[in-house]
């Protein structure tokens, strides 16, 4: 069977806020608890240059479609749940890793 890798796409909205110190806060948060729970890579991507957006991007391998599916939607549902800013996007990508 073909390693899988996948790519989860999350952003946030982080409206009121006006510093970077405050969108680092919420971004550290987020990073730590999800690479603790989930054993996954993520960083900050494409949104650097806002302050009031926040984009993270997870990526995961597995030899299992599905083990990759429900790790990647545990990831998203759990930044939902732990986030007091909303979340207004997500996404789940899954690749071949020939």
């Amino acid at each position: 069977m073909p390693a899988l890798f996948g790519v989860l796409t999350v952003e946030f909205s982080l409206d009121g806020n006006d510093t970077l110190k405050g969108k680092r806060r919420v971004a550290n948060s987020l990073k730590q608890k999800v690479r603790n729970k989930f054993n996954v890579a993520i960083a900050e991507m494409g949104t650097e240059d806002s302050l009031t957006r926040l984009r993270l991007m997870l990526v995961s391998l597995s030899n299992s479609e599905t083990h990759l599916r429900t790790r990647l939607d545990n990831c998203c549902s759990m930044m939902e749940a732990v986030c007091p800013e909303e979340m207004t996007e997500s996404s789940v990508e899954i690749y071949a890793a020939d």
